[in-house]
């Protein structure tokens, strides 16, 4: 089984859409607008300065994806990597695809100049999401989650 790791393609929204319905309904219990989700993954598809899709394609299938988002710290005087939209699909879980992902946006992290570090939130009784990001050698950064949506 080839594992082939790119950037998402225009014609991959719908699956990614798809992908994160699935995913929200999963890991947080909420359900996502088709219509809205499906729009904003083209944005980002669209315009790369909001993020960027990274897919895993296993003969011709999507096996999983990840959304990369930026955040300016002016701490480090470097741009934070934040993983967002991670989902793999029940079929390919246990197979290394979210590891294959992970791995390759590192490697790409240690070569960009302005990349200071990557995070990402998981929901708090995502254990077997933490698990997974523990042993890929991620650590509890200490912070909690404030927001406020606006619409």
């Amino acid at each position: 089984m080839k594992k082939i790791i790119r950037n998402a393609k225009l014609n991959d929204i719908e699956t990614i859409a798809k992908y994160n319905i699935a995913m929200a309904l999963e890991t947080e219990n909420k359900s996502l607008d088709k219509d809205t989700i499906t729009k904003g993954v083209t944005s980002v598809v669209m315009d790369k300065s909001k993020g960027l899709y990274w897919v895993v394609e296993i003969d011709g299938t999507l096996a999983g994806q990840l959304m990369v988002t930026y955040e300016w710290s002016d701490w480090r005087n470097g741009m934070m990597w934040w993983i967002q939209s991670v989902f793999v699909p029940e079929g390919y879980r246990r197979q290394g695809v979210y590891k294959t992902l992970y791995r390759n946006l590192v490697e790409l992290a240690k070569t960009d100049k302005e990349c200071c570090g990557i995070r990402l939130y998981v929901e708090k009784q995502n254990t077997r999401a933490q698990d997974t990001y523990l042993n890929l050698g991620m650590k509890n950064a200490g912070y909690e989650i404030m927001e406020i949506t606006t619409r």
